[in-house]
């Protein structure tokens, strides 16, 4: 049986920093998923000056500063992407590209940056269409593979896929130069559909049409309605209360994918809240 946490939270923004601060102070049993460079929207920042105590800062400085800030608490970030979350009932268990995880409660703190999916792409999800390459390449051995990638981390995905399936297309959505195997056939165009019967059979570009038997879409983030079968959304972003409760027991939302303003201040003050009501309904369910 595989090890339960309290909580675990899906994103290492500063939504995700400080729920986990919040649940270490709390002295819960947590896991925090994201990526060791904190936020790449953070880094990118020029300047900040709406956020406490920070004024005249870079994005960057203030992403060095959480840095520390967890480093000194001993808070570990866990480089692994879930793909899916779904409610067990008392727990949750995630789906990551690496690893399966299990959890009592969740937050989640993705933010916003997954983009609209394509036309065709909810229809045919599980038909042929993936969010984790290396979690479903066996079904795709000797067949045709398509990977639509945001990030260049993901090449590595791509270079393993391509020792089992027959055929890989690897359509970049980003602008640094590209580095995968050399049997990969490298597509700059615009994806703009995926069309099939039962199961996915093409993807149609711009300026071009390829058949293919499965297509993976690897974003930064998972849309919070795929990640989560059930959850309620209000448009693109999570219907939360203000306790950051979501209508699935036990799973809380944070920052950005919660809803506007897109603010670092607000998402940490958000954070704090639901890792707080997280630690609450542990509590209340101990009891029972």
């Amino acid at each position: 049986m595989s090890e339960r946490y309290d909580i675990a939270i899906i994103g290492s923004g500063p939504a995700g920093l400080s729920a986990a601060l919040n649940a270490s102070i709390r002295n819960k049993k947590f896991i925090l998923f994201g990526t060791k460079e904190i936020s790449n929207k953070l880094v990118k920042a020029h300047k900040i000056n709406n956020y406490l105590g920070f004024y005249g800062k870079s994005g960057k400085e203030i992403r060095d500063e959480f840095a520390n800030h967890i480093k000194a608490m001993n808070i570990e970030i866990e480089e692994d992407k879930i793909n899916s979350i779904y409610s067990m009932g008392d727990y949750f268990a995630l789906m990551g590209t690496k690893n399966n995880y299990e959890a009592s409660s969740i937050i989640l703190a993705t933010g916003v940056n997954f983009g609209k999916p394509f036309k065709g792409e909810e229809e045919f999800l599980g038909r042929g269409v993936g969010y984790c390459a290396t979690c479903d390449a066996p079904l795709y051995k000797d067949k045709v593979v398509t990977i639509i990638s945001y990030n260049k981390h993901e090449e590595s995905e791509a270079n393993f896929i391509s020792s089992i399936a027959s055929k890989v297309y690897y359509i970049p959505m980003y602008k640094e130069e590209v580095e995968v195997e050399p049997s990969i056939e490298i597509i700059k165009d615009i994806p703009i559909e995926i069309v099939g019967d039962q199961f996915v059979s093409k993807l149609i570009l711009k300026n071009q049409e390829i058949e293919t038997d499965g297509i993976f879409i690897l974003r930064d983030s998972i849309s919070p309605g795929q990640l989560v079968p059930g959850l309620k959304l209000d448009g693109n972003h999570i219907e939360v209360n203000r306790s950051m409760k979501t209508n699935i027991e036990g799973c809380f939302a944070a920052g950005d994918v919660v809803g506007t303003p897109y603010q670092y201040i607000k998402a940490a003050g958000e954070g704090n809240i639901a890792a707080l009501s997280a630690v609450s309904y542990l509590d209340q369910q101990n009891k029972k």
